[in-house]
């Protein structure tokens, strides 16, 4: 049988003052009830099992690792974290997913919700920029994300190409290329490219 088990049972304890347990529950280390109220089990493990499955079967269960509960299973032999599970899965929570320096974070208009307040921008090339960059701040010093637009003849951008910065504000971690096709002034299509 598979799925929900059809029977709910009680273990037997064997409960000991210099092991943490209270001798006033019964006949200090002799085998009673587990109380379901106040009692936890101690193991270093378990495992999980199915009548499908032989008795040895040992594919799904957990451990204590540390500090740490670590949960495995078929999908997950190396085992997962509660603290992993409680990100998603991912390991990202909400607010650190916000300060990821990934593309969609910044394209068009710069960084915005998890970074600090007081990155710079400077545009260069009037009244056609040919590049916007951001920068941690106005000391210029780190740059967050920078955009360089190619122009054609009538000076409609060509191509737009994203660079994103580590925290480090040199090293590249992404670049995004837009090749732009237009019929006269008027967007027709584009191409993106993401290294």
């Amino acid at each position: 049988m598979a799925g929900k088990p059809p029977d709910r049972v009680q273990l037997l304890k064997q409960e000991l003052a210099s092991d943490g347990g209270d001798p006033l529950d019964g006949e200090d280390g002799y085998p009673a009830p587990v109380d379901s109220t106040e009692d936890g089990i101690q193991i270093a493990g378990f495992f999980v099992g199915e009548d499908e499955k032989p008795a040895s079967d040992e594919l799904v269960g957990g451990y204590r690792e540390a500090d740490e509960l670590v949960l495995f299973d078929s999908s997950y032999p190396a085992g997962i974290t509660i603290a992993t599970l409680a990100t998603g899965g991912g390991g990202l929570t909400p607010s650190q997913h916000k300060t990821l320096r990934h593309g969609i974070h910044f394209v068009d208009n710069g960084p915005a919700e998890g970074f600090a307040s007081g990155a710079y921008r400077e545009t260069v090339g009037a009244p056609f920029p040919s590049s916007v960059v951001w920068y941690v701040s106005n000391a210029k010093t780190e740059k967050i994300v920078e955009l360089t637009l190619t122009r054609n003849a009538n000076k409609s951008v060509a191509s737009k190409e994203w660079k994103i910065y580590d925290t480090d504000g040199t090293t590249v971690l992404a670049t995004i290329t837009d090749t732009i096709t237009r019929s006269g002034i008027f967007e027709t299509s584009r191409t993106r490219a993401i290294t």
